[in-house]
């Protein structure tokens, strides 16, 4: 490709990634504005301040890598490895077991439905 293509492409690319921030900035500057004070009675907030808020709140909430590459990209971290290889050093009967205590542990647990006694003594 020509060097002038390129140039240009690139040029056209930081248009647009600036646009995009000023234009979040602004939304979220108005929506702070119509809502905060009203609401909460707190203050009216200039552009920078919107925008030191989304710079915050970027480094609070927010990655700045992407994904997370603590542990290299795997999910699940360093105790991945080691449960699988328990898993399938595991017989089905064992499997069971697990999967059972499991789902007693975390799983919804429907409740019992009432019996005619118990509802008639409820009456």
């Amino acid at each position: 490709m020509k060097r002038g293509m390129w140039a240009g492409k690139i040029l056209l690319m930081a248009l647009a990634a600036t646009s995009f921030i000023f234009i979040a900035i602004v939304v979220t500057q108005y929506l702070w504005n119509w809502l905060v004070p009203e609401l909460f009675s707190g203050p009216v907030i200039t552009f920078w301040q919107t925008a030191g808020l989304l710079v915050l709140s970027k480094i609070f909430f927010w990655s700045f890598g992407g994904k997370c590459r603590c542990y290299g990209n795997q999910g699940g971290g360093p105790w991945k490895y080691y449960w699988k290889e328990k898993w399938a050093g595991m017989s089905p009967e064992e499997r069971d077991r697990i999967k059972q205590k499991m789902k007693e542990k975390w799983c919804y647990r429907e409740e019992a439905t009432p019996t005619r006694e118990s509802a008639s003594s409820n009456g």
